[in-house]
């Protein structure tokens, strides 16, 4: 461990016993989004022609399941009470967890392949293809995130707890990565012209802003993103 990375000890973290229902309801959002958002192509209508019936429809579904689930605490963060209390113990990970970390993966990885195949292709031969490539390669790649997951060969996704104080540092300098490199793409594709020279800027300031954010996570610069040192006990966020 370098002393240019940012660490937090275990033993630092304050312990709570129970989650709060502002910290509860706080989290279900996010699952809301993450399964909404799995069937890609769909998503790819979304932001390119707007919320619809089909969209509607889906998006009631999953605030239907998601809710139930979340009532019965099988959802991260929407547990009455912290899971992992301990970062070293070798306890068995939930396959709650473990399904919705890896729908998570999938999001963060996919669209983002996506995209950026997209705006390299645009910036090389002047043609946007986005669409075509989201029907053609969008479940292959999200496929094999499910089975990497269903293996337990993703970060937070494994059968183990025991590795959760890094592995979260992925996830999240991941999410970092892509919750502000994504957006940002999507205000340079509604302002900016068409044009090569243009999809070229686009590419840049994409490929530059997940560099950047990948850059502040490995150090730990960022929200959840300090490798949690083992110690006494902790309250995994």
């Amino acid at each position: 461990m370098t002393s240019s990375i940012a660490v937090e000890y275990a033993n630092h973290r304050r312990l709570r016993v129970r989650n709060k229902v502002s910290y509860r309801i706080a989290h279900w959002p996010i699952w809301i989004w993450v399964f909404f958002i799995t069937p890609g192509p769909l998503t790819f209508d979304l932001f390119a022609r707007g919320f619809d019936a089909r969209m509607a429809l889906w998006l009631g579904a999953v605030m239907l399941v998601t809710g139930v689930r979340g009532l019965r605490g099988r959802l991260p963060g929407v547990e009455p009470r912290p899971y992992i209390i301990r970062f070293t113990e070798d306890r068995p990970n939930p396959l709650y967890r473990r399904v919705c970390y890896t729908f998570a993966w999938s999001a963060v990885v996919t669209f983002a392949l996506l995209n950026l195949t997209g705006l390299t292709i645009a910036a090389i031969t002047g043609t946007w293809m986005l669409r075509q490539i989201y029907d053609v390669a969008y479940f292959p790649i999200a496929g094999t995130t499910w089975v990497l997951g269903a293996f337990g060969r993703l970060p937070r996704v494994k059968r183990s707890t025991k590795g959760e104080g890094h592995e979260r540092r992925y996830f999240y300098g991941s999410v970092w990565g892509v919750c502000i490199a994504q957006p940002a793409l999507l205000v340079l594709w509604k302002v900016l012209p068409p044009g090569r020279g243009w999809d070229a800027v686009k590419l840049a300031v994409f490929v530059a802003l997940l560099a950047f954010m990948g850059h502040l996570a490995r150090r730990g610069r960022l929200p959840r993103t300090r490798p949690i040192v083992p110690g006494e006990l902790a309250i995994a966020d």
